[in-house]
C-alpha cells in the first residue's frame, strides 16, 4: 500500500500545483487586461494600477471570463471608446498567453 499511497499523495501535489498555477495565470492575465484597458483609457499610472486590481477582482463576481468582459466593455464603453466584446475577448485570450509566458518566466 505504501507504492499507492506514495502515488496518490504525488497526484494530489501536482493537482494542487496544477490549479495554483492556473489561478495564478487567470489573476496576472487579468491584471494585464486591466492595463491594456487603463492605457486606451488614457490612465495616469496610479490610476492604471487601480484599474487592473478592480478587473483582477471583478473575476470573483461569477464563474468565466464574463465578469471581466462585461466591466471592461462597460468602462471602457463610458470612457467614449467604442469597443465591442470579441476584441476584448480576444484581448482575454492574447494576455493569457502573455501571462504564462511572464509566470513559466519567473518559476
Amino acid at each position: 500500500m505504501t507504492t499507492f499511497d506514495d502515488r496518490q499523495r504525488a497526484f494530489e501535489a501536482k493537482f494542487s500545483r496544477d490549479e495554483e498555477m492556473a489561478f495564478r495565470v487567470i489573476a496576472r492575465r487579468n491584471k494585464l487586461v486591466g492595463q491594456w484597458a487603463a492605457e486606451k483609457m488614457k490612465l495616469t499610472p496610479e490610476e492604471t494600477e487601480a484599474y487592473a486590481r478592480a478587473v483582477v477582482h471583478a473575476d470573483f463576481e461569477e464563474a468565466g471570463d464574463e465578469d471581466v468582459v462585461r466591466k471592461v466593455v462597460g468602462d471602457l464603453t463610458a470612457a467614449g471608446i467604442e469597443i465591442d466584446d470579441s476584441t476584448v475577448r480576444t484581448v482575454i485570450g492574447e494576455k493569457k498567453v502573455e501571462a504564462r509566458r511572464q509566470l513559466m518566466a519567473e518559476s
